[in-house]
């Protein structure tokens, strides 16, 4: 059971790292906006297609906390990914993968801040470390770019997109008791309604780009492997190890997204990616380690 768990979260992994791969070739053959709006609206129409009865079971949970759900689809979910295939437009894939990794980090802080959720001195160092490992992506390795403050757009947009992803995780905290079917199913539904003032905004803008077959296929597997397939099996391995040693292999994704960027897109792995990568991963072990 343990070897299973551990192949469910390696591929959960996997699927999330390539996301932000699978978001970068979409690129010039659908626009972002319309690339979320078909992501979660394949999701939602898939899930409905067997997680309609427990929905209907549990319509009465889902109804007094509606707000709260929509808020998680809307800002999880949409935005989130919003910000990231908006970010592929200007930067690489290595760049996102690395800058992701960033999220347990603003966790970390917002809890600390909101919560005064009380820190060791091997979680602030850690903090310290992942942020260091951020900023030299985001600066592409330049002393001066970070001083300067100049981040390239695509940069900006991700690091926005960690900020947002790091508010739905904190607020993860207040969701009812709900099963795991219809809280995705919500949220997935939530998402799809997000997105679409946003792609109708590409649309009038004149700078939507309809999807040819490589932006149908992207669309596809976005919606099935990170969006379905990724969550259903996050799910079980936390049920059968727990979620403390299942949220470590989340570490996995920068790592997974890099290699993939290197080996699909033909990115070019530079010297201050792999300095950034053994510091981000280096801080999330150090505050994994100093953990209460």
């Amino acid at each position: 059971m343990i070897l299973r768990a551990y192949l469910l979260l390696i591929i959960t992994s996997l699927s999330w790292g390539a996301n932000a791969v699978a978001g970068k070739m979409a690129v010039g053959h659908i626009s972002p906006m319309l690339l979320t709006s078909i992501r979660w609206g394949m999701a939602f129409a898939i899930l409905l297609t067997f997680a309609l009865p427990q929905v209907r079971r549990d319509m009465k949970v889902i109804r007094a906390n509606l707000p709260l759900l929509a808020s998680y689809g809307m800002c999880g979910f949409a935005f989130f990914n919003i910000l990231l295939y908006s970010a592929l437009e200007y930067t690489t894939a290595i760049n996102v993968a690395i800058e992701q990794a960033g999220m347990p980090m603003v966790i970390f802080l917002a809890n600390f801040i909101l919560f005064r959720i009380k820190v060791t001195p091997a979680q602030i160092t850690g903090f310290v470390l992942t942020l260091a490992g951020v900023a030299v992506t985001a600066s592409s390795g330049s002393l001066a770019r970070l001083i300067g403050l100049e981040l390239n757009r695509g940069d900006a947009l991700m690091l926005l997109a960690v900020l947002f992803y790091g508010g739905y995780t904190v607020a993860l905290r207040y969701k009812p008791v709900l099963h795991w079917q219809s809280m995705i199913t919500v949220m997935a539904g939530a998402a799809f309604l997000a997105s679409l003032p946003f792609s109708a905004f590409e649309v009038m803008r004149g700078s939507v780009i309809w999807p040819d077959t490589t932006g149908w296929l992207v669309g596809a597997f976005t919606a099935i492997f990170p969006s379905l397939i990724a969550q259903v099996m996050f799910i079980r391995g936390n049920e059968i190890i727990g979620s403390n040693r299942a949220g470590i292999f989340i570490n996995l994704v920068p790592i997974f997204g890099t290699l993939l960027s290197v080996l699909i897109l033909g990115e070019m792995l530079h010297l201050y990616h792999v300095v950034a990568l053994g510091l981000v991963l280096g801080g999330i072990w150090l505050s994994e380690r100093g953990k209460r």
